[in-house]
This record gives C-alpha cells, sequence and structure tokens, in this order.
C-alpha cells in the first residue's frame, strides 16, 4: 500500500509492506521511491513517527539519486539551435543536399541532410556512434585504475536510461546512458567511478562513499554539474 507523511512543506510518499520480520526497514531506491517494510503488528502511527525522524536521511538520499536523472529537454532540430557535447555548447548549422554528414566545426555543429526530416535521426546517430567510442575509452582507463580492488566490470553497456545515468548489474554489467557524452568529462569519470566502486560495494555505505572520495576527491564538483546539466 502507498502512505505518505508531512516533513515540513515536503510530502514524502512510502511503499509499505508488512511481513514476519522484527524490525522496520527503510530503503530509498535509485528511482527515488522509499520502501518500508515492518513488523505485522506494527502500527501506521508508530510507523510514520519512525519515518519523521529518518526524514532528513531519506531526502538526503533521494537527492544523492538525483544526480542519476538526466532531465533533457525537447529538442525542434532546427537551424540555430543549441545542443551539448562534452559540456560545451554548439550551435546546429543545418544545410540540405544530396549527401548526409554531421560534424563538429568551431562552435557549430554542422549537419548535412537530404531533408530537414532527416535532421533529428542525423544528430541522434551522431551522437550515439560518439558516445560508443568515447564512453568506452573514458572507462577502460578507470577500470584499469580499479584493478588494484581486485574487481572488473563483465562488460560496459550503453543503453537508454530515461531515469538513471548509469546502474550497476548484480553480474558486474555496468551500464551508462549514451546521453552522458553530452556531459563534461568530469561528469563522466562520476559516474563511471561511482558505478565501479559498486563492484567493491554494493550498498551506498560509509565504505562506499570512501572508496569514492579515494577514487575522486572532487566528485562532490562533479555530481553537482551533472544534476544542473540540461536542467
Amino acid at each position: 500500500m502507498t502512505e505518505q507523511i508531512q516533513f515540513g512543506s515536503k510530502q514524502i510518499d512510502f511503499k509499505l509492506q508488512y511481513s514476519g520480520r522484527k524490525s522496520l526497514g527503510i530503503t530509498v531506491t535509485s528511482d527515488l521511491e522509499v520502501l518500508v517494510k515492518a513488523p505485522m503488528d506494527t502500527s501506521i502511527e508508530l510507523i510514520k513517527e519512525k519515518l519523521r525522524k529518518k526524514a532528513p536521511w531519506i531526502i538526503k538520499q533521494q537527492s544523492f539519486f538525483l544526480a542519476f536523472h538526466p532531465k533533457t529537454p525537447a529538442r525542434k532540430y532546427i537551424g540555430g539551435e543549441t545542443h551539448l557535447y562534452l559540456g560545451r555548447q554548439y550551435c546546429l548549422k543545418i544545410n540540405i543536399d544530396e549527401t548526409e554528414s554531421v560534424k563538429l566545426k568551431g562552435r557549430y555543429i554542422e549537419v548535412i541532410a537530404t531533408e530537414k526530416a532527416r535532421v533529428r535521426q542525423l544528430v541522434t546517430d551522431w551522437y550515439l556512434q560518439n558516445a560508443k567510442a568515447k564512453l568506452h575509452s573514458i572507462a577502460q582507463s578507470l577500470i584499469e585504475k580499479f584493478n588494484r580492488h581486485n574487481v572488473v566490470p563483465s562488460s560496459i553497456v550503453l543503453r537508454d536510461m530515461p531515469t538513471r545515468w548509469g546502474s550497476c548489474t548484480p553480474n558486474g554489467k555496468i551500464i551508462l546512458n549514451p546521453e552522458l557524452i553530452k556531459a563534461p568529462k568530469g561528469c563522466i569519470e562520476y559516474v563511471i567511478i561511482h558505478e565501479l566502486c559498486h563492484l567493491v560495494h554494493h550498498d551506498h555505505t560509509k565504505k562506499f562513499i570512501d572508496l569514492q572520495t579515494k577514487e575522486m576527491p572532487d566528485w562532490e564538483k562533479w555530481k553537482s554539474k551533472l544534476e544542473k546539466l540540461l536542467a
């Protein structure tokens, strides 16, 4: 069942599940959901009281995961429109011709298309092609650094994820959102390091944060930039 509490001006929704466990458990998922598992005889009043006490922690966790939620604005793919690539703004310059190509030229992403209706697909394909090359290249050097922790991802794959920048599966596969190609290199490194740390520590414990800080001392700066990217 779904319930909610009020904490100041913020409403916190949570999913409640009763079970045979002996103590109350509160989890914040990467999708910002709050999951509560409680003993069968626990009153809803007591559950809400405990949640209010944990509210600052819940909000902090949701804020932490928010960095992994892309905020991609709608694009029209018309001349003069700005697009991000590796953290820099570029203007679309569109020409109609018999051949098709996309390339960076100065401060422009120059698109040559056989018709205007092709521009969106051409730019999308160009981004994906560059994401495959550059994200894997950046990841490889970081993977080599993590060899000292005796961990290595089973694979690195790109996948469109509307609400995540990256994730790590239980079998060690790291999934990256190709939209990361629009972020500065430091943001890309932060996401990859975050997921590599999950190969060592699966949950966001103090040990996880300590490892992330050791591997990237200024990770909070890049996390903040990522939160603001495409906002």
